[in-house]
């Protein structure tokens, strides 16, 4: 197994489980076969942890986000730098076409054509 990426998020894929996905979202987190963990979770129902088990998966699958439909196709959400360049960008584009108002506005054209509108 390997090393664990601290910036993967866990989350329960019902696309993928049988009752809520969350054996399906801790395989994946983990990154160990579906089947291993709903193996592990058969086996502590049956040897006496039922209710530990039991509890712990109701909980996980209230607290869990599902998972986004385009995570699992290698679409992964924008990080904030890149969300940071696109707000950047769309307020450069709105402060450009602010001067370019304000030079129209204050402009000769501007002027002559407001006068001619309150002949």
């Amino acid at each position: 197994m390997a090393g664990l990426n601290l910036n993967k998020k866990m989350w329960r894929i019902p696309q993928q489980g049988m009752v809520r996905g969350v054996c399906a979202g801790l395989a994946n987190y983990f990154d160990v076969p579906v089947k291993l963990v709903r193996v592990i979770t058969v086996l502590s129902i049956c040897f006496g942890l039922a209710f530990f088990t039991l509890v712990a998966y109701v909980i996980l699958s209230f607290v869990l986000d599902p998972m986004p439909e385009g995570a699992m196709n290698g679409e992964s959400e924008p990080t904030q730098s890149e969300l940071l360049d696109t707000v950047d960008a769309e307020l450069a584009e709105g402060e450009r076409r602010l001067r370019e108002m304000e030079r129209y506005v204050t402009s000769d054209t501007f002027s002559l054509r407001s006068r001619f509108r309150q002949l």
